[in-house]
Order: structure tokens, then sequence, then C-alpha cells
């Protein structure tokens, strides 16, 4: 059996605590070992046309039963359709065998689809179904003919009404139409019954195989998840159905385990390695809705990889999350009247309460005032400094929040970002818009996606203040109010390809994001008055 350790050699000492793998800086040793893996993975020729399209890779430093320091390293899935690479750590679990349970199960499906596919597709079901189109079509066309005589009938029977018309005659008449349409429609039901018995045949054949499918696609997948069984340092183990069940998402989303972070901790504890500090990166082209650059460090993503991380770190050291700290920062006061109140927030402070014990705006606001309610109008990431805007009443709120929905109020931000390649390099005086649709992303919030399919409109306007060749400084002035709309629109290679300098989300972690909400313009809700707030960009 091959190792799976390298050995680290370098006087960089370790760090006290193993790094929160959900918001962390990379550790020197965590940067030295990654610097070796990406050598690697640029010599090896089989893996490049793979891994070029989009790979998240790897590494956990570790110290060994002897006390030598080195590292462990994994990619995320699988390389060339194998799991297993000298030298890299194995799955969690492999069901890639070509004999094995999965891979038998797995052509059962692929073969039901494969039937699913020629019935869905077979000449004798597409004339089944054109036959009985076309005469429902051909039956709906002479019902509603005779309809229109029976109208013009009435019409008639109507006006001799008038004229004192013998009306037994015109009963008559009358009867014997609509006994005309009753029988019409029985012919077409004798003459339809029979075509729609044919495809009937056809979409009961099509429903039981759809059935069987999901029936046997949902206990494969329970059958994987709970041969997906992961340990923590204290020997405790868990399977990902047992992890994910008191989760909201409840069933493990598919792929979850195969994570690179999983992998490397499951086989250091197997294998006796102490974990040190951990990171992952990313390898060749950006997903088309994501955002991911060459290169560099993200965290674990937060939808099948933290429950899971969750449950493997108990009982180790583990640094804290900063998002969740207790952290009390102060509110600078920009303009304040009997129905509005706005504050300059300050970078890291949250606009309303989260879910962790940091203090909001909201709260320190609310707290100043002696409890007095600020509802929130309109909100600002975290790390995203600047006007902040509440109101003091539901009325006003209401009043406020439809002026946003409808675009009647005025941002302009602040930002700098690093320059993108040289062939795409922003240029002092370049302006512009970017469109791009944005959507959760459900498995990996906060984050959000560009989805040209069901996200929504999304449209910033920038114009770039100075540049040099290796960052830039934008005015954005967004025109829709989206979710990380400035963030993404930045970053993405669909947009300016240029993430916004200390953004942990979409680009590289640094002191703080620079991104500054600098001034707002709207009208009054109760004086009718256009206002215009500042605030003195701090970068």
């Amino acid at each position: 059996m091959y190792t799976c350790f390298t050995p680290l050699a370098n006087g960089i000492l370790p760090p006290e605590r193993f790094n929160c793998p959900y918001y962390y800086v990379a550790h020197p040793l965590a940067v030295s070992a990654m610097a070796h893996v990406k050598d690697e993975i640029a010599s090896k020729d089989e893996w490049r046309d793979e891994i070029c399209r989009g790979k998240m890779f790897g590494v956990l430093v570790v110290r060994d039963v002897s006390g030598a320091i080195g590292y462990l390293k994994a990619f995320s899935g699988q390389i060339l359709s194998q799991s297993e690479w000298e030298g890299w750590v194995p799955p969690v679990f492999d069901y890639l065998q070509p004999d094995g349970y999965f891979a038998v199960h797995e052509r059962e499906i692929s073969e039901i689809n494969s039937t699913i596919l020629a019935l869905e597709t077979s000449p004798q079901s597409r004339v089944a179904c054109l036959r009985l189109s076309e005469a429902e079509e051909s039956c709906r066309r002479e019902e509603e003919e005779y309809r229109k005589q029976m109208q013009a009938a009435k019409e008639r029977r109507d006006a001799l009404r008038q004229q004192c018309h013998d009306a037994s005659s015109l009963i008559r008449e009358s009867q014997f139409m609509k006994a005309e349409m009753r029988r019409l429609k029985r012919r077409h039901e004798e003459t339809l019954l029979p075509l729609r018995h044919a495809v009937a045949e056809w979409n009961t054949k099509l429903a039981s195989l759809r059935k069987e499918r999901k029936e046997k696609s949902d206990a494969l997948q329970t059958w994987l998840f709970r041969h997906f069984v992961v340990r923590n340092v204290k020997g405790e183990e868990k399977d990902l159905c047992d992890i994910f069940a008191d989760t909201p998402l409840v069933i493990p989303p598919s792929g979850a385990g195969e994570c690179c972070a999983p992998k490397l901790l499951q086989y250091a504890f197997l294998h006796g390695y102490e974990p040190l500090c951990m990171a992952e990166f990313w390898w060749g082209r950006s997903p088309a809705g994501e955002i991911r650059h060459h290169g560099e460090c993200y965290p674990a993503c937060q939808g099948k990889c933290r429950p899971i991380l969750d449950f493997m770190l108990q009982g180790m050291d583990v640094e804290a999350n900063p998002l969740d700290g207790e952290e009390r920062g102060t509110i600078t006061m920009v303009y304040e009247d009997p129905w509005l109140v706005a504050v300059d927030k300050p970078s890291g402070m949250l606009s309303v309460p989260g879910k962790g014990r940091r203090l909001s705006a909201q709260e320190i606001l609310s707290e100043e005032r002696g409890g007095a309610a600020m509802l929130c109008v309109h909100r600002l990431d975290m790390q995203t400094s600047g006007i902040l805007l509440f109101a003091k009443d539901v009325e006003t709120q209401r009043e406020m929040q439809r002026a946003f929905a409808l675009r009647e109020v005025h941002k302009v931000y602040y930002a700098v970002v690093r320059q993108p390649c040289e062939a795409s390099m922003l240029r002092t005086g370049d302006e512009g818009d970017v469109v791009l649709p944005l959507s959760p992303d459900y498995l990996n919030r906060p984050r959000q996606k560009v989805d040209k399919e069901t996200g929504k409109e999304a449209v910033t306007h920038y114009t770039v203040l100075d540049a040099d060749i290796t960052k830039a400084r934008l005015e954005l002035q967004p025109k829709t109010g989206r979710t990380h709309q400035l963030r993404v629109h930045c970053a993405h290679r669909e947009g300016l390809n240029a993430p916004i300098v200390g953004d942990e989300l979409y680009g590289t972690p640094d002191s703080r994001m620079l991104l500054h909400a600098a001034r707002m313009t709207f009208v009054h809700p109760k004086s009718s008055e256009v206002m215009t707030l500042s605030s003195p960009c701090p970068f």
C-alpha cells in the first residue's frame, strides 16, 4: 500500500490551533504544502484536460507519531473516473469497484433509463400520440361547428317567439339539437377511446418505469450514504444519513463526503496523524455560474461539507469562526429625523441580527435609544462599510422599501478590485454595465451564483476611477439590489473578472473588504424632499 504522507522540511512553526475550515487565511505551512502540490499537478500531463475544466484540491498539514511534520493531499470527486491515485488520500468510501454493489445497481438504473428513452422516442408511441391529437382536434372542430349551428338556431327561434310562433315546435327543435349534440359527443368518445387506451398504455409503461427508477435510485443513494462512515479524533463514527438527519437538508446532497476536507481528515484519523492546518484551492477554469479563481484558496462549502466537518472536528482544538464572534463595534450617525435614521456602518458589523452572537447595527442603534424599535429598510453585507438606513415606524419602513423595490433610490459605492489578466485589464476611464442574473447557491450559503435560467435580473453600472497593473478603484452604481450583486459582478469571469480586495467569498481574504456604500439619494417619504446622504470612503 502506498503512503500519502509527504515530509515538509522547513523551519515554520505549526499553528497553536487547527484553522476554522469555513473562514481562514492559509497558514504558511499550508501555503508551502500547496506550492509542492501545485507543481505536482502541473506536471501530470494525463490530468491536464480534465482538471483544467475545474477541480478543487486540498492539503492537510499533519504531525506523525514520530513528531515529523508533513502533508496529505486530496482532490474532490474523481479524476479520469478514478477515486484513487498513488500518493493521494483515498476516498472515504470507494464505491467505484467495477463489479461492486454500486456499479451493478447503477447499471440497472442506466438500463431503465435506456428503456424509458426508447419508449419516449419510439415511432409507435409517437404515432399513437399523433393519432390521438389529430382525432381530438377533429372532434373539437366538429363539436364547435355544431355549437355554432345551435347558437344560430337559438337566435332564429328567439326571433320567432317574438312573432308569437308556435312554441311547441320550437321546443322540439331545441330538444332535438341538444340530443344530437349528446349523440355527437358519444360518437366522438367511441372514436377516441381506443386511441386514448393506446396512449395510456405507453404512459402507464413509462410511469411504472419512472417509479421503478426513482425507487432504485433512492435506495442506491441511501445505501451509498450509509456506507460513507466518517470518524472524528475521539474515534466516534457516523454515516452521512445520520449526520444530515438533523440539518435543514435532512437527506445528504449528491456528492456529499467526496470533497477534499472529509477525505483528508478521515485518512489522518485512520492512520494516527495529528491534523495541524488545512487549505483547499481551485485549479482550472471557473464553473459557469460560480466564482472560482485558479490557484486561490476557498473555505469548505456550507451545504455538503459543514455538517460532516462539524462532526469530524469534534474533540479538536479549532479556531473560532470570526463570523460567529461577539465583537461589539461602534456606529456613527449620518442623519436622523422623526422618521428615519442613517448610520455609517463599519466593515465587519452585521446590518441586522444573524445566527451568531455578533451584535448588529440594528441592535446597537436600538440599544442606544433605550430599546426603541429600529426597522431595517435595506441591508449591507457584513464586510461592506457605509450608509445604512433604518425607519422608526412600520409605515415609513414600508414606504422606503417600496422606493428601493421600484429602484427610486440611487446608490453609489466605491470599491478597490484586483486587476485581472493583462488581456482584460481595467483602465482608467472605462465604464459600462454588468448584466448577470443571480440566484442563491443553496448548497453553499451565503454565496450567490450567476443563473441565466432562473436567476433574478441584476444590473450594475461601473466606472474605473483609477487603475494600475495590480488594482483598480471603481465607482459602482447598482441598478438593482440583489444579494452580493456588486461582489459577484466584479468577481465573475463574465463580469469584470476582478474580485474586490478582501472579498473572502469570491476573492481572497484581507484585513477587510474594500467596498463602501458612499452615497444614497432618495425622496423623503414624509417631507418629499430630495435627500442625499454621504459617507467618506475610508480607503
